[in-house]
């Protein structure tokens, strides 16, 4: 689905309590940042934020990072955000191809909700459920690897399942129509059209 472009998309975005600039400078002191000692979640393609903010609400002792590479996706968010008090979130704009850059042993769990399949076969090594990616998240980790993942594309589903197993990741959850407490905007969607949920939940030690 292309993204639709919003006038002054990066000042609405940069502008919000929430958005971490320069956030490569926290990589290592995060809870240097939300001042505490909580376990730190993140969420690699926030879009418009409805998942990580909910977390965020629900979960008040863990701390989460949205992380979304274009601007315009999170202005919804911002917005929302302005409305809201919440101490236990942050929001990132950042590709997510250098995320190693962001953080270093701090990360408790990672989700990947309805990310870009590339469907194509010489685009593999580009989705966030890769070997390269895989590698990557290694250096993210405090210990304990956790993954959850949802995706209506059954094909990237089957893709991952080999992926993190080859990699070494141990299914803990899986179902191929899973309804969720917590939805995000394409998950509502997608729902609405009577088109299954793919999730699993995989960790590695």
């Amino acid at each position: 689905m292309r993204l639709k472009h919003i006038k002054d998309a990066d000042i609405i975005v940069n502008s919000s309590i929430y958005t971490v600039k320069d956030a490569e400078k926290y990589k290592g002191k995060w809870k240097e940042l939300f001042q505490n000692n909580n376990d730190i979640e993140i969420e690699i393609g926030s879009g418009r934020g409805k998942f990580i903010i909910n977390k965020a609400l629900q979960n008040k002792n863990i701390n989460y990072i949205g992380i979304e590479k274009y601007d315009s996706a999170l202005v919804k968010a911002v917005k929302r955000l302005e409305e809201i008090d919440i101490k236990n979130l942050k929001l990132i704009v950042y590709d997510a191809s250098s995320i190693e850059n962001l953080f270093e042993k701090e990360i408790n769990k990672i989700y990947l909700n309805f990310s870009d399949p590339w469907p194509k076969k010489r685009h593999a090594k580009r989705r966030l459920t890769s070997k390269v990616f895989l590698e990557k998240y290694d250096k993210l980790f405090t210990d304990k690897k956790v993954i959850e993942m949802k995706t209506d594309n059954d094909d990237l589903f089957d893709y991952s399942l080999i992926s993190f197993e080859e990699y070494g990741y141990k299914i803990i959850d899986i179902n191929r129509n899973h309804i969720s407490d917590i939805t995000t905007e394409y998950e509502d969607k997608f729902t609405k059209k009577g088109k299954n949920i793919n999730y699993v939940k995989v960790e590695r030690i």
